[in-house]
């Protein structure tokens, strides 16, 4: 049996001042009418029925995700108290799904990336499910082929062959590295055998737990109380006791130490639009190369960028520019500048 987890947590500073800590990325409408979540669940609905997508999430996001996943059922959002990196909120997960579902196997997923070829990234996905159905102490990553020397993304080094599974290559994982210098990303580029760390993982949840129990003791244990608390006193016992638990992210805490990890290598259009500039490439535009959002008129115009949140916007002759409103502000400048707003944002 496959479940979804969603990590929908994140702050998403990059794209202030359209996204905050109120309301950030995964929340946003920023490349269709639909939030980056709202995408990212319809994706998955077309081979993981609701009842088995899962999000997990800070309390400050609960009404927003039940607001924009109304058919999600409410036994599947996961809260976390306090944000603790990604190897909590998974373990936490799997113990939740566990009670519900027992040892299925668990897709990881991000909340707010971008994957154009669905059908592909479907069929991975299901091979990964396939693949660690028959091997259930094996982690499986999708690892995206790179097209570009990126230094924004972290990488996956892999080998030889495993196996193949539906047509599609198992090989073994060497390593996974942190996110390199242009010199590096050049290298890995030529080098053939890295991929990009889409942040994705297939595992068992009995696997989950064995790992968490063997690399994040501390992390284990805290969370054992947890879940063995009665449904009356569990809230109040998780507000309690997961402060005590160790802030680390997966990659670190498990994947950088446990064996049998697989990648799969796949190309499905992906991106993990980080900022503004990636956002661009995917955002709607005029005849004139210009992106509007929201109550927007626009009068001899060109290469801008106008997002509204309500209010009407009127921009005339203007070109390479972007403006921003959020909940409380308009912000205003060079369109090639707009990745480096958010550090004007400590100034105000």
């Amino acid at each position: 049996m496959l479940c979804a987890l969603i990590m929908a947590g994140g702050k998403g500073t990059r794209f202030w001042p359209l996204s905050t800590a109120e309301k950030p990325k995964q929340f946003l409408k920023l490349i269709s009418e639909d939030t980056m979540i709202q995408m990212t669940v319809k994706r998955l609905e077309k081979l993981i029925p609701i009842e088995r997508i899962f999000i997990v999430t800070g309390k400050r996001y609960i009404d927003l995700v039940r607001a924009q996943l109304p058919n999600l059922p409410n036994r599947n959002i996961i809260i976390e108290p306090v944000a603790k990196n990604t190897a909590p909120c998974i373990a936490l997960s799997a113990f939740h799904i566990n009670k519900i579902y027992g040892d299925a196997t668990i897709a990881v997923l991000p909340s707010d990336h971008l994957i154009t070829d669905e059908e592909n990234f479907l069929q991975v996905l299901n091979s990964a499910h396939e693949f660690v159905d028959k091997n259930k102490e094996a982690i499986v990553t999708i690892g995206v082929k790179p097209d570009r020397p990126e230094i924004g993304y972290g990488y996956i080094n892999y080998s030889h062959i495993h196996c193949l599974i539906n047509g599609y290559e198992v090989r073994s994982v060497k390593k996974f590295v942190e996110k390199p210098d242009l010199h590096k990303a050049k290298e890995y580029l030529k080098d053939g055998n890295y991929l990009w760390n889409g942040g994705m993982f297939i595992w068992k949840v009995a696997n989950i737990l064995r790992l968490t129990s063997q690399y994040l003791k501390n992390t284990f244990e805290v969370l054992s109380e947890i879940v063995a608390t009665c449904e009356a006193d569990y809230q109040r016992v998780l507000e309690e006791k997961y402060n005590n638990i160790d802030s680390i992210s997966v990659d670190f805490g498990i994947m950088e130490k446990a064996k049998d990890i697989y990648v799969i290598p796949g190309e499905f259009g992906w991106d993990d639009v980080g900022n503004w500039e990636a956002a661009q490439r995917y955002m709607m535009k005029d005849c004139n190369d210009n992106v509007c959002m929201g109550n927007v008129k626009k009068f001899d115009c060109s290469n801008n960028i106008i997002i509204s949140n309500g209010k009407p916007i009127v921009i005339s002759g203007l070109q390479g520019i972007f403006v921003v409103e959020s909940d409380d502000m308009i912000f205003v400048g060079k369109k090639d500048g707009m990745d480096s707003i958010r550090d004007i944002k400590m100034k105000i």
